[in-house]
């Protein structure tokens, strides 16, 4: 087949306007043109009075050798790549180990479900709780119905910190051996809409992930795999552990909470990036960990409706459209950068804090994104040269005073402090400011104050001017009665475990880091396809020994 891309056509048009676009690209007749399939489709919108569709389509032709030559300058003529998945090995019958995943978020999920349909039986460590029990302790923390549970929240459990969130399925990493291909089919058979395959941003939304889950444990137990939740690791068990050159050491095991022991010889540590006691004990025992940079800033919110019509215009409403988002970046007079980042359109702003007395900020949408607001986190870009020098776990801390301050400020009762948009420009509180017509969606409740006291000032300094310059990009950006609640610090790892082209630890051999918590992800698409890259290794490895 031929794949044809950047084919576009006006929004409104007809059935017939695909074909014809394709009998027109190839200069074929309608008799040469066998079938055709979209494998992509996406939307450009910066003219919201024109705004164009954008078609990647795979065609079969009676005359595909000749058109390749024809068209072999343009690089919008391809033959079709071959994208299926293709197992690299299967375990051995006799097959003596198995590997230990650690961590059941979106990477752990991936690397496990590939794993088991190898045929090693992995067995997967989650500190967390099932995704459904999981669920009604975070809902129950937000309605103030129960305290934070710090093993089972927004971050810890079934699903990881992706389950409460938009469950967008895009990155803009490269993926030349076609993993995001299986990610998106395997989250197909588990319940995910048929649209993943094709739309060019796709997303699934908190209930539809809760479902999923479940259908990818049980396809997962059905293999040979095996669940422990409720099970944190504690401790990695050395061969040569008391060697002088550390560097020799290999994994034999892992001491877990109470009191258990599993021998094992391959890990794949793939914790997310709030695991900070295990980053903490991976480094008290010499696993090699370096600072890596993340943001800070705060959740911003606006009505959806005003977001949808700066993007599309009259076309508020097409179904092919749905509701609007944006992604913005400010370079700033004092060096810094300014871009929002995790866009929930139609959803709200929650509580994800995963260690008591402390508040953190995140987004969640569903599916349908209907609800009245629209929020994404407007951060400034932080480095460990500049902001957090003296140590390769500084910027924990840094997370945790910042994280600390939020909840003094915020009442100590996990209210987030907020602000009205226009007070923050101006320099003032909003505790004294009448409400206006954005509602907060942030539960358990939020504190209006002023956001200054709970950031540095060159945070406060880069934000005040990049919201202006946002609001040149989407007329309302900078309305008085927009919201920013505090505070959103875990955009990402603040540490990467390093690991070599093995894909093990650079100092323990057996040691996979994997995901967004050691450094090497960002977002459920690109943690689960470095889950199949893991996986890949380990299962190779296992069959070398």
């Amino acid at each position: 087949m031929l794949r044809l891309t950047d084919i576009k056509l006006p929004l409104n048009h007809d059935e017939q306007a695909i074909e014809l676009a394709i009998l027109s690209k190839l200069n074929i007749t309608q008799n040469e043109l066998v079938s055709f399939d979209m494998f992509k489709r996406g939307y450009d919108a910066r003219n919201n009075k024109n705004i164009q569709l954008i078609y990647t389509l795979d065609v079969e032709v009676t005359n595909q050798d000749a058109l390749l030559a024809q068209f072999e300058k343009d690089q919008h003529v391809r033959l079709t790549p071959d994208m299926d998945y293709k197992f690299v090995t299967q375990a051995p019958k006799d097959l003596e180990e198995r590997p230990v995943v650690v961590g059941l978020g979106p990477c752990g999920l991936l690397a496990a479900l590939t794993l088991a349909q190898m045929g090693f039986k992995p067995i997967i460590l989650e500190r967390g709780k099932v995704v459904r029990e999981r669920t009604k302790d975070t809902f129950g923390f937000w309605r103030k119905k129960n305290d934070l549970n710090p093993e089972s929240n927004v971050q810890f459990g079934e699903g990881g910190a992706g389950t409460f969130s938009d469950g967008k399925l895009y990155s803009q990493i490269k993926d030349p051996k076609h993993y995001g291909r299986k990610v998106l089919k395997e989250f197909v058979k588990a319940g995910a809409p048929e649209e993943i395959m094709y739309v060019s941003k796709p997303h699934i939304g908190t209930y539809k992930l809760i479902n999923m889950m479940e259908a990818m444990r049980k396809t997962i137990i059905e293999l040979g795999g095996e669940f422990r939740f409720s099970t944190r690791v504690e401790k990695l068990d050395f061969e040569g552990q008391d060697d002088a050159d550390k560097d020799t050491r290999k994994i034999k095991g892992l001491f877990l909470s109470g009191n258990q022991y599993l021998s094992c010889k391959h890990v794949i540590l793939a914790i997310g990036h709030s695991a900070r006691d295990t980053f903490e004990a991976l480094y008290k025992q010499g696993v090699y960990i370096e600072a890596k940079p993340f943001s800070v800033g705060f959740r911003i919110e606006h009505r959806q409706t005003m977001i949808d019509s700066c993007r599309f215009g009259d076309n508020v409403g097409h179904p092919i459209l749905g509701t609007a988002d944006y992604k913005l970046v400010h370079h700033c007079k004092n060096g810094r950068s300014v871009y929002s980042f995790c866009m929930c359109p139609g959803g709200t702003v929650v509580a994800a804090a995963s260690e008591p007395n402390r508040v953190v900020t995140n987004g969640m949408s569903q599916y349908t994104r209907h609800e009245s607001n629209a929020n994404s986190a407007i951060v400034v870009g932080i480095t460990p040269e500049k902001d957090y020098p003296d140590h390769p776990l500084a910027g924990i801390e840094l997370q945790r005073n910042l994280e600390s301050l939020a909840f003094k400020v915020g009442g100590e009762n996990y209210h987030a402090p907020a602000q009205y948009i226009g007070d923050f420009l101006a320099n003032q509180s909003s505790a004294t400011t009448a409400e206006g017509e954005i509602k907060p969606s942030y539960t358990p409740g939020i504190t209006l104050t002023d956001l200054s006291k709970v950031v540095p000032d060159f945070v406060t300094e880069a934000i005040r001017e990049a919201i202006p310059a946002f609001d040149k990009k989407i007329k309302g950006f900078a309305r008085a009665d927009g919201l920013l609640t505090g505070v959103e610090t875990r955009t990402s790892s603040p540490i990467c475990i390093k690991r070599d082209k093995s894909f093990q630890s650079v100092n323990v051999q057996g040691l996979y880091p994997a995901g967004e918590g050691a450094g090497y992800a960002g977002g459920i698409w690109s943690a689960g396809i470095d889950g199949i890259r893991i996986a890949e290794a380990v299962a190779l490895d296992i069959v070398k020994d």
